[in-house]
């Protein structure tokens, strides 16, 4: 028995010309009761659209132009309103700031539940069980805006499990979380499918986790269903932007490519593995750009750094690690005089462009390329096509540069963000999250800019929970914990000794990446 079911749907956003391509291209799909479907594609393959249309947010909150039908326990989103299916469909944006309404995440999280006239005891008993499931009791009393990007994604998943809903639909939900929050996301997820035969829709660009708890998946590209349904191992063993393990089956032929950590240490294992090590090829450090010295910062009469120092040198890429609110973000602010140091002081003459978590606060102009022209044009500097077709090119944005940058994808918008700070020719950039919601070519694409700047005597600091990208392109690690560095250096040590380390380094010490193997193997 199907709960959700896609009939030729085709849809288009408002304003969508015959050159733009449309949102969605005739789908039907069937999600089974009780099923976790895993939908994957690049940025702007249609997968957030798919989800709106499952409680109707599209097209009656969006607007466009709709056809064929949805149905969702029996009801049409035709002419049933969002708010008509909130008792059976829970929905957890892209961006979790849409979804809150009050100033307080206990209110907040019970916000719905109020809305569906639930009786007190029965508000408090939910409540309570997300806010443990969760891990985020503590954050009871606190504002939405005083939280870090993480700790309000889970605020807005807790908001949607409350609702305790048969379908729950779930856009990029570990995308800002440190990887012990992923990891309980995940897991509720799954003992809310086990436990109360929940259907979970989930789209997702890290897979290291999503894969292993869904039955089937689909692979989106153009608004068209490309791939599958069929299981999970199936389809993600043919997608290019697999978990790092299954590209580690691949390239060493393995006939059975692994989902999880577990399945390819028992594969290599019984295979007998056997590689040299590989050639550590990171730069040698050059002169020092930038140092902080015993920063403090105190942010609503909160510590939120103590004592922090870091140097930051020409070559230098380093990967800024660390759970939600450690500190990540108030240093990257620091570094750039967005928020004022308590004590301490930032030696040092370098230029620095910063690239916040939301990259909608930067975005103001009517296309992608009118938006790194625009950077220019405040610095000062003439327009210069060919230093902006660069950046288009190194972040592929050439099919989106006429676009305007608030109709893009979240992964899309990221790219734009960077690419109209980087212009600027800053010597130090500072990207807070900047794979939040990008797919596997736009990471790549990234990598390969943040190593050519560095390369060019520049310095990149990326605050990231994607161990995964620290070990494909950083120089250095530094972690934080609660607003303290508790570990600093060489990226392969501090990696090494990490509970959350790169899974190729968990299978196959000491190498950090599958890219490191198919070079051994090609020697």
């Amino acid at each position: 028995m199907s709960t959700v079911e896609f009939r030729s749907v085709t849809f288009s956003y408002p304003g969508a010309g015959a050159d733009s391509p449309s949102a969605l291209i005739g789908i039907d799909l069937k999600v089974l009761e009780g099923e976790v479907l895993l939908v994957v594609g690049d940025s702007g393959s249609g997968k957030s659209s798919l989800l709106r249309c499952v409680n109707g947010l599209a097209p009656h909150s969006t607007g466009g132009t709709f056809g064929g039908e949805v149905i969702v326990g029996g009801r049409s989103t035709r002419n049933h309103l969002p708010r008509d299916l909130a008792d059976i469909v829970g929905f957890v944006h892209q961006d979790p700031e849409a979804q809150f309404v009050v100033d307080r995440v206990e209110h907040d999280v019970a916000f719905a539940l109020e809305n569906l006239g639930l009786d007190e005891a029965s508000m408090r008993r939910r409540v309570e069980e997300v806010l443990d499931a969760l891990g985020i009791a503590h954050l009871r009393d606190r504002s939405p805006a005083t939280l870090s990007g993480g700790e309000r994604q889970r605020c807005a998943i807790a908001g949607a499990l409350a609702l305790a809903p048969s379908v729950l639909v779930l856009d990029e939900p570990t995308s800002q979380l440190d990887p012990q929050g992923a990891d309980d996301v995940l897991a509720a997820l799954s003992r809310l499918n086990a436990d109360l035969g929940t259907t979970v829709l989930l789209a997702e660009h890290r897979l290291e986790r999503a894969a292993p708890i869904a039955d089937r998946a689909i692979v989106m590209s153009r608004g068209e269903i490309i791939d599958g349904p069929d299981t999970t191992a199936a389809v993600i063993g043919r997608y290019p932007g697999a978990p790092s393990v299954t590209r580690l089956g691949r390239a060493l032929g393995w006939p059975e490519l692994p989902l999880t950590v577990r399945d390819a240490r028992a594969t290599a294992t019984r295979l007998g593995v056997d590689l040299k090590a590989p050639l550590d090829q990171r730069p040698a450090r050059g002169e020092t750009l930038l140092s902080a010295k015993d920063l403090r910062v105190d942010i609503a009469r909160r510590r939120v750094l103590h004592g922090v120092s870091m140097e930051i040198a020409a070559g230098d890429v380093i990967a800024l690690l660390g759970r939600n609110g450690s500190g990540k973000t108030t240093l990257l602010r620091a570094l750039s005089n967005l928020v004022s140091a308590t004590s301490g002081e930032i030696v040092g003459s370098a230029s620095i462009a910063y690239v916040p978590q939301d990259p909608g606060t930067l975005l103001f102009a009517p296309t992608v390329r009118d938006e790194l022209a625009e950077t220019l044009r405040l610095l000062g500097k003439p327009r210069d096509e060919g230093a902006i077709d660069c950046w288009i090119e190194s972040l592929g944005l050439r099919e989106v540069e006429h676009r305007h940058p608030r109709g893009l994808s979240g992964g899309e918008r990221q790219r734009v963000a960077i690419a109209a700070v980087a212009i600027g020719g800053a010597q130090i950039l500072l990207l807070d999250e900047p794979t939040r919601g990008m797919d596997a070519a736009s990471r790549a694409a990234l990598e390969l800019a943040v190593r050519s700047h560095a390369e060019r005597g520049g310095a990149v600091v990326l605050a990231t929970h994607d161990v995964e990208l620290a070990a494909r392109c950083a120089t250095r690690v530094t972690v934080l914990g609660d607003g303290e560095i508790v570990a600093e250096g060489d990226a392969r040590q501090v990696l090494s000794g990490s509970l959350f380390a790169p899974q190729v380094l968990r299978v196959l010490p000491p190498f950090l990446t599958v890219e490191e193997v198919e070079m051994v193997i090609a020697e």
